[in-house]
């Protein structure tokens, strides 16, 4: 026996509107609690010895990433000072003995750091060609 389904059109219901619910009121206060009375106090644990203050380490400086672009000649005395440097015991980075340079320019009078600076001719920025 088969089962037929009967299809009614109903109008569908509609939700109710909901309507503002205003939340309860808090009570003013909680009514203050009876002291409980003094438990035996915890057994003191041995006292742990006072920490030496730290020494004040120097922070170390900030570090910053450059490039530039230098003649081959002058490239090719940076790796004779390293290698200087190398040999007086010393082995030194690239950026270390630059920066060694910039300490001794910065020690020289004013006179002396215009005639250095007017003997280095200047370079075009930017990366060189491909050969």
């Amino acid at each position: 026996m088969a089962t037929t389904r009967k299809t009614t059109t109903t109008a569908r219901k509609r939700p109710a509107p909901k309507t503002a619910v205003k939340p309860a009121a808090r009570p003013a206060a909680a009514p203050a609690k009876a002291p409980k009375p003094a438990a035996k106090p915890a057994p003191q644990k041995a006292a742990k010895p006072a920490k030496a203050p730290k020494a004040d380490k120097p922070k170390k400086p900030k570090l910053v990433r450059d490039s530039f672009t230098i003649p081959k000649a002058e490239y090719a005395v940076l790796e004779e000072l390293k290698a200087r440097a190398a040999k007086a015991g010393a082995p030194s980075k690239k950026s270390e003995v630059l920066r060694a340079g910039i300490k001794a320019l910065a020690a020289l009078s004013d006179a002396a750091f215009a005639a250095a600076m007017s003997a280095v001719p200047a370079v075009k920025t930017g990366r060189p060609a491909k050969s």
